[in-house]
């Protein structure tokens, strides 16, 4: 099977290592260019691409992935396999492959389509999430379904823990959809298109967190967006308001303050919310460092937080 394998995210990483290890091997990887990273704007390959060259694999890095199309063509590939590569797909890549073009999402669709999808699923406290292995059509993560695994969320999972359990659970996704591509079986489960639902990009700003929300509301946002975008507050002290960090894990609590009151119950931090409040643990104050919440509390005596 001439397959090519178009990914970015790290995510990706355990699928495109098992077709290393396993077969088919891919004839070429497609992945966005290399991006400046961290405080001096260091350009960085991503990690893909740098597993892929030392394996041999021939990497293409265009702006556009379309521009390459002619390029990829002569590779006469029969499978494209997609997951996490960062652009729209437009016609002429997919009807670039002579049999079929997968992508793996990660949710168990039609719930999620979109960028955010594993944020999505803690902040929206559901019981499971999963890898969707489906045809890629037009339509953004709307193609027919051909595989789904489905795994727990726990209590104690993050955004970040969450993506690399996920990232685990993909390869054995792809590896069942291509089997079946292979031997014609390929299921085509049509998407409930009564149940969709989108999670565009989540930005940094979207991480500021909402007091008038329940405890526990709060507690599963705090959760879904670690890493990414992390969630922050203002902090009120003196007149001045100041951004601050805050990590998990967090506790909800039946204690009733006002909306972002803030008090220290045996020397921890208790921030009021719509409905009970939120014992803080760990905090960044802007422009320092991580600390505890008791520590942050030795130094600063905030009002509010908003």
């Amino acid at each position: 099977m001439r397959l090519i394998f178009i990914a970015t995210g790290d995510i990706a990483l355990p699928s495109f290592r098992h077709l290393l290890e396993h077969g088919p091997r891919p004839l070429a990887l497609v992945t966005q260019p290399d991006k400046p990273v961290g405080r001096h704007q260091t350009l960085t390959p991503p990690a893909i691409k740098v597993e892929a060259l030392a394996a041999g694999i021939p990497v293409y890095q265009p702006e556009k992935i379309g521009d390459i199309t002619a390029e990829l063509a002569t590779l006469e590939p029969e499978i494209l396999v997609v997951m996490a590569y960062g652009q729209i797909l437009r016609k002429n890549i997919l009807t670039l492959a002579s049999h079929s073009i997968i992508n793996l999402h990660a949710s168990l669709l039609p719930k999620y389509r979109g960028a955010a999808c594993i944020q999505a699923a803690i902040d929206a406290g559901d019981a499971e999430t999963g890898i969707t292995a489906m045809h890629v059509v037009k339509q953004l993560d709307a193609g027919d379904m051909i595989v789904t695994k489905a795994i727990p969320i726990t209590p104690e999972d993050t955004g970040g823990i969450l993506h690399d359990k996920l990232a685990d659970l993909a390869p054995l996704a792809m590896a069942e959809a291509l089997e079946k591509l292979a031997a014609g079986t390929a299921d085509r489960i049509p998407q409930d298109e009564a149940a969709v639902s989108y999670i565009p990009k989540l930005e940094r700003e979207d991480g500021k967190i909402d007091w008038s929300q329940d405890a526990v509301a709060i507690e599963r946002r705090i959760r879904a967006y670690d890493p990414w975008p992390g969630t922050y507050t203002l902090a009120s002290e003196g007149g001045q308001a100041k951004r601050l960090k805050i990590f998990p894990p967090v506790v909800a609590l039946p204690q009733e303050l006002p909306v972002g009151q803030v008090s220290t119950v045996d020397g921890r931090l208790v921030v009021g919310c719509g409905s009970g409040s939120l014992l803080l643990e760990t905090v960044q104050p802007d422009g320092g460092r991580r600390m505890s919440a008791a520590d942050y509390l030795r130094g600063k005596k905030p009002e509010s937080f908003s």
